[in-house]
């Protein structure tokens, strides 16, 4: 899998039904300075994660509160390549490690929080969704696979690899400091990391099932809006981690057939 582009900019891409989705690139367990972060207005917000795991980051949340570094300290004592991500971090001058992720955890409880309530969207689906369930049994199969067990093997020296390859693919605007470059380049080296193990066959029907869940939430959010003018002008906010954006972008590019999503109920 090779290192994307890692650009620190929104992708805004306008629906052909109207309405608009809006790609912000974060970083995983980095809470990122407020220059980087999207300041434009917004109507609902979109994560890439199921029901159960917005559930459960609002009582990790809750548990940092009480016991801070608490999930920090479990992820590196793991040994996986989450733990290696937490302390490359800890390396840099950042604002992180964080766990669970900050960024989205803030846009989750400024949605919960706002006057009446913003729509919030869970674009994974559940595991009671028999394609999604057929999904993920075969990548369970294919991360199983003996070249892939034999690969973890590997992993330092395939980590110092990447990482360093994903330096020279980081854009370097004003606002990203080179620290804030270094995390960048450990957080696509995760990211890789933990998609190496699936075929590019897998990834491509993920990224496109996610960008028609997509078009469903803005075309549920768009059809929740009274005011026509309203209605056309919804933005839907998804916040993504920087190195996935690439993919998933060209997936929602496309515009595939939209599939109905449900917002959260609260």
């Amino acid at each position: 899998m090779e290192v994307p582009q890692l650009r620190w900019n929104p992708t805004v891409l306008d629906d052909p039904d109207g309405g608009r989705i809006v790609l912000w690139p974060h970083l995983p367990c980095v809470r990122m300075p407020n220059s980087l972060r999207y300041r434009e207005s917004w109507d609902g917000l979109a994560l890439l994660f199921s029901l159960s795991d917005l559930s459960g980051w609002r009582h990790d949340e809750k548990q940092d509160r009480e016991s801070p570094g608490v999930h920090i300290e479990a992820a590196i004592a793991s040994g996986t390549v989450l733990g290696r991500l937490m302390k490359d971090l800890q390396e840099y001058d950042v604002d992180g490690p964080k766990i669970p992720d900050p960024e989205q955890v803030r846009l989750l409880f400024h949605a919960d929080n706002a006057r009446g309530g913003m729509p919030i969207y869970a674009i994974e689906p559940e595991l009671d969704d028999s394609d999604w369930a057929d999904w993920e049994g075969r990548s369970a199969d294919e991360k199983s696979r003996v070249s892939n067990l034999l690969a973890t093997l590997t992993t330092s020296r395939r980590w110092r690899k990447t990482r360093s390859a994903a330096v020279q693919m980081v854009e370097r605007p004003n606002d990203a400091d080179p620290d804030l470059g270094a995390a960048a380049a450990s957080c696509a080296a995760w990211w890789i990391e933990e998609q190496g193990a699936l075929t590019a066959e897998l990834l491509s029907e993920r990224n496109n099932r996610f960008a028609s869940r997509l078009r469903g939430a803005l075309a549920e959010l768009r059809n929740s809006r009274v005011d026509d003018a309203e209605a056309s002008d919804s933005t839907l906010l998804v916040p993504v981690h920087q190195a996935w954006l690439p993919s998933l972008e060209a997936a929602v590019a496309a515009w595939p057939d939209l599939e109905p999503v449900s917002r959260e109920e609260r």
